[in-house]
């Protein structure tokens, strides 16, 4: 399958802080490979390398086999690119955007007007077409920007964090979007996350902390790593019930889930930690307590991967 991503060795410092450290991925044709990782990671720093916003100090990227650094323009005319923060004109209306920015990329006045049409009805501004950008949701111009990047028909999407403070249904929108983009013109897309049930959507996640891949793999397969080790711990009051999980020989870690708690535990311990805690937590007075496995989550992966990091 081709690669239509590459990146060996990338590797980008500000000053003397490393933002990027001998990074090195590939993204084939028709995948959805997913990049998270905590703030300062490097996951901005890595899109912008990709898409040649940013030249690296070592290594190379290529786009559908051509390297940016000596094939830059072809490299760049297979790439849509959504950035972080909203980047259109805002006093222009969402047709003038679209057209602007596909006579920047070379369309003409025959072939802007019915793509652009398309694309709007595709991402669902086809009744907004009139309105200005900066009278759109936050939601709306999100799928601007996509719409925008889309203009040229890319082989390469790249989108830097797009859902990020969006409502849940926009989110969901939004991700139908990709996954349909994906299915029917096969195009490769490279996206950064900070949310974990939009990693899971991706064919791929690579995991990323200081500027480095830690792991990467389908979610399935990371999740497999932590299999029979996860434990959901309910109850009150959660003060107390975590911090006597911690305090078991056992527990690896207790994270609060909302109004539960994830306890990783050593491997083939759960039984035994369930049989213990379960006694433990009644003799302190814990109410309604329930303890059970479960499968394990990317958070509870990801959490591991950084504790492993930092100690």
């Amino acid at each position: 399958m081709e690669e239509m991503i590459k990146a060996v060795n990338l590797t980008k410092s500000f000053g003397r802080q490393p933002a990027v450290a001998g990074l090195s991925l590939h993204v084939n044709g028709g995948e959805i490979y997913g990049l998270v990782g905590p703030d300062g990671a490097g996951k901005t720093t890595t899109i912008r390398l990709l898409c040649g916003a940013l030249r690296p100090d070592h290594g190379e990227a290529s786009i559908g086999g051509y390297p940016l650094s000596r094939q830059t323009e072809k490299a760049r005319a297979l790439i849509g690119y959504l950035p972080q923060r909203f980047s259109l004109y805002e006093e222009l209306t969402v047709l003038e955007n679209i057209r602007f920015f596909a006579e920047t990329r070379g369309l003409t006045a025959k072939e802007w007007r019915p793509r652009c049409m398309d694309i709007l009805s595709f991402v669902g501004l086809s009744e907004y077409i009139d309105r200005r950008a900066g009278h759109l949701s936050g939601g709306m111009k999100q799928k601007l920007g996509l719409a925008a990047a889309l203009v040229h028909n890319p082989g390469v999407l790249l989108l830097d964090e797009p859902t990020t403070g969006v409502d849940p249904v926009t989110r969901q929108d939004f991700w139908q979007l990709i996954i349909r983009l994906v299915a029917d013109d096969a195009i490769s897309v490279l996206v950064s996350t900070p949310y974990m049930d939009e990693a899971a959507r991706c064919n791929r996640v690579g995991f990323m902390q200081r500027g480095a891949l830690l792991v990467e793999g389908p979610p399935s397969e990371l999740r497999a790593k932590l299999q029979n080790r996860i434990i959901e711990l309910r109850g009150s009051p959660l003060i107390l019930l975590r911090n006597l999980s911690k305090e078991d020989a056992n527990v690896e870690d207790a994270q609060m889930f909302g109004d539960r708690i994830h306890l990783r535990v050593a491997e083939g311990k759960a039984d035994e930690v369930i049989s213990r805690l379960m006694q433990r937590i009644q003799a302190e007075g814990g109410q309604e307590v329930r303890l059970r496995p479960i499968a394990p989550q990317l958070e509870d992966v990801f959490i591991s991967l950084l504790e492993r990091q930092d100690g």
